[in-house]
């Protein structure tokens, strides 16, 4: 195995976890902003306020990205098993 495929195969995986992550992340960071400015505007500390929101936003982006996550993660696994022996000689 050459070091241009191990980076290569590197890269893809880098890839499929920005690609499987970002709408988790894309829409906790938006409620946390909408939480935040919320919380300025009213003067409410609580620090709780904060995790509840997040959590189901991200609960909710498992549930309507989750088949699409799935899918992307399956290619990249079948990917790797289909050239596994490439990879081995």
């Amino acid at each position: 195995m050459s070091g241009d495929l191990v980076i290569q195969y590197g890269q893809e995986a880098l890839w499929v976890v920005l690609l499987v992550s970002a709408p988790m992340l894309g829409l906790g960071l938006i409620v946390g902003l909408l939480v935040s400015v919320f919380q300025a505007t009213t003067s409410i500390q609580e620090q709780t306020l904060a995790f509840i929101p997040k959590i189901i936003a991200v609960f909710v982006a498992i549930l309507i990205f989750g088949p699409w996550m799935l899918r992307i993660m399956v290619e990249y696994v079948t990917n790797i098993f289909v050239n596994l022996p490439q990879i081995i000689t």
